[in-house]
């Protein structure tokens, strides 16, 4: 499974809710964190031909190899990171990314537009979205660590049954 986070920040909730997935994920599963989007070039469609840019191919393969998706994206002046949608306009004119089974974490209970919107264009793009599998983790205030996040009560066994349902969504 390919993890892909929305926001570049070092100390990120995003990436730390990522990397918990990856402590929390079941034995059937082996989830990658793709690190490339800071490298892909804005979205320009006369770019998008035959042979796209090496950070695009690579962003491409990556989603064309991986059984699912897994998003975590934070929320910016109430939309989805500029970061995360240039990385979606890339998938939208390529064979990869139609009916992959998606799921999307919600770093933050007050992230409802985000989130809103994300999964709209995802569902737009033709992903397979996973609701069973798409959550959304109080992580706001908590400055926890991956290990924080997946040791916690109430969020890891959150987050375990969502990645329990992308699972079983990928093998159909």
């Amino acid at each position: 499974m390919l993890a892909i986070c929305g926001s570049l920040r070092r100390q990120s909730s995003n990436l730390a809710a990522l990397q918990a997935a990856s402590l929390l994920a079941p034995e059937r599963m082996r989830i990658t964190i793709f690190d490339g989007l800071p490298a892909l070039p804005y979205f320009n469609p006369d770019l998008d031909g035959d042979d796209p840019r090496a950070p695009v191919r690579s962003f491409r393969n990556a989603v064309g190899q991986a059984d699912a998706l897994l998003i975590c994206s934070p929320e910016y002046a109430r939309g989805v990171a500029g970061v995360t949608k240039n990385a979606l306009d890339w998938l939208v004119g390529s064979f990869e990314f139609p009916g992959k089974p998606v799921a999307v974490v919600n770093a933050s209970q007050r992230a409802t537009h985000a989130d809103a919107a994300l999964r709209l264009t995802l569902e737009t793009m033709s992903a397979k979205l996973v609701d069973e599998a798409s959550v959304t983790l109080p992580l706001l205030g908590r400055n926890l660590d991956a290990a924080g996040i997946a040791a916690d009560p109430d969020i890891g066994p959150l987050l375990r049954r969502a990645l329990n349902a992308l699972a079983d969504a990928s093998l159909t």
